[in-house]
């Protein structure tokens, strides 16, 4: 396993994951990942900490090299490619400081965690991304106020109807998030709110504020080697893990952009382990 600088990926940026199986007060993101880790290594998997330089997809045993030692050519009988994805930030000012500490791109992950629990909540975008995660985090806000840039949202019909509906949700048009500021306990406490119309901002109480402008899947790599769609997510056989490479795989989030979570992007890994098991097999 060639797994980068930093194994764990999105998660090693969340503090608290509320959303896994078989943890009832939920588990720090470093954490399961380190467990995670441990684990594959107790079944003989070689982690190699290192960041793959480029792939040869163009015969078996197919071939790779690393940054570190790009001299150095690898190879493998099988490869499974979970790069992830990444959330599009704005890089305000406060957001690396409250990052995980009031600020977050994943409502389903983070919304539950104690933090943001009857507290007033900010949710930036105005696509159905953003109609979803505001919708979903009114179980657990006292209020969610949603920014969009222009007057109108980009959401369906059906999910921006509901959304301005919603007896807890304010939409509010033609106005964008420029700073996030926290109090003395690191936690966000407020956000300054620009309209975009008059110019004129102003500082409200906000505990959260959650990103839902998109992501961008890690796909560089094999950009021109392996099918992708209009988004550039790796395209696999519907159903499998199966890319249009004969024993290279796809799992999480770098081709999954619906769902995105923890627990999905795992049972697409263990899907993808044993499609190259099956693969490696019948090559014998």
């Amino acid at each position: 396993m060639a797994n980068g600088i930093a194994a764990g990926g999105q998660l090693t940026t969340t503090t608290d994951v509320e959303n896994f199986p078989g943890f009832p007060e939920g588990i720090m993101g470093g954490e399961l990942m380190e467990n995670m880790k441990k684990q594959s290594e107790r079944f003989g998997t070689e982690i190699i900490t290192d960041t793959v330089a480029s792939v040869d997809f163009s015969s078996r045993p197919f071939k790779y090299t690393t940054e570190f030692s790009p001299d150095e050519t690898h190879t493998a009988d099988s490869i499974i490619i979970a790069t992830g994805a990444s959330a599009r930030r704005l890089h305000l000012p406060g957001e690396d400081t409250y990052w995980s500490n009031g600020v977050s791109a994943c409502a389903v992950c983070d919304g539950a965690v104690p933090i943001f629990r009857g507290k007033p909540l900010f949710v930036i975008g105005g696509g159905d991304s953003a109609a979803e995660e505001a919708t979903f985090l009114t179980k657990y806000a006292s209020h969610v106020t949603v920014l969009v840039r222009r007057d109108v949202l980009r959401a369906s019909n059906i999910m921006a109807t509901r959304l301005l509906k919603h007896p807890k949700v304010t939409v509010r048009f033609n106005s964008a998030a420029t700073e996030i500021k926290g109090g003395a306990d690191g936690l966000m406490s407020h956000l300054v709110v620009k309209d975009l119309k008059t110019g004129s901002e102003e500082t409200v109480e906000a505990s959260g504020l959650f990103y839902a402008i998109g992501h961008d899947p890690a796909t560089s790599l094999v950009k021109g080697k392996l099918d992708m769609d209009e988004d550039g997510y790796i395209k696999t056989v519907p159903g499998t893990t199966t890319t249009n490479v004969e024993g290279v795989f796809a799992a999480g989030d770098v081709q999954d952009k619906r769902y995105r979570q923890a627990i999905t992007s795992a049972g697409t890994g263990c899907m993808a382990a044993l499609e190259a098991e099956k693969f490696i097999a019948d090559q014998e």
